[in-house]
């Protein structure tokens, strides 16, 4: 935290005076917003980031901002000035929906951000991200968060293969994974093209029941 007299503000740079020394802090157009005026006291939330030639202060007003920031900064590819962009380039908000439900054109909507960058973001990002308020968390009250297995990801890649919206098809994945239907192995049925085993059919039942159901052309 640094606590000190705002002295300056601008949209990615404040300047916080504390015991007669200037702070230079590096900050998102949403922490901008929402500064006081020049003269009055200030507290920051600080990420302090060190490099071999130098050392930089980065600064949000809120404690979601910053975890949000450091999220970012743990995706390959990613540092703390492309962080800072994509904060400064989409509210908080919107950035945690997007991530969640896999929306990679909104994310390359926001200025620098590419198709590539905006994929490992939802890839690296999407279960670790809170529910936007009026959303249902990915797992039931009560239920582990946890990651899927390699199983349950190829299980979610054929159910999306074969038109199911993404938000569908994970919810079946994980009704399989609480009702037992998925095992360490599937079923042997289901490495041959000809058949179809029940647990696919219940997974696809399941995925088709929710409103995100949709068919890929072919």
């Amino acid at each position: 935290m640094l606590r000190g007299v705002l002295t300056e503000k601008h949209p990615n740079q404040a300047v916080v005076d504390v015991g007669g020394v200037g702070y230079d802090v590096t900050i998102p157009v949403s922490t901008y917003a929402h500064l006081p005026d020049a003269g009055s006291e200030v507290r920051l939330r600080i990420h302090t980031h060190v490099r071999e030639d130098a050392l930089a202060l980065y600064g949000f007003l809120t404690l979601d901002e910053k975890a949000l920031f450091e999220k970012l900064i743990s995706v390959s590819g990613i540092g703390p000035k492309m962080a800072m962009a994509v904060l400064s380039g989409i509210p908080v908000v919107d950035l945690i929906a997007s991530i969640r439900r896999g929306e990679v054109e909104r994310l390359v909507r926001i200025p620098g951000v590419g198709k590539k960058t905006a994929e490992r973001m939802v890839l690296e990002l999407r279960d670790k991200m809170p529910a936007p308020s009026g959303e249902e968390p990915a797992a039931a009250a009560g239920a582990p968060s946890a990651a899927l297995t390699v199983v349950e990801q190829d299980v979610l890649s054929a159910l999306l293969n074969l038109g199911c919206a993404r938000p569908a098809a994970e919810a079946a994945v994980r009704k399989a994974r609480v009702g037992g239907l998925l095992r360490r192995r599937m079923p042997s049925s289901s490495r041959c093209s000809g058949g179809r085993s029940n647990w696919y059919v219940k997974l696809k039942t399941n995925a088709r029941s929710g409103a995100g159901f949709r068919r890929t052309p072919t």
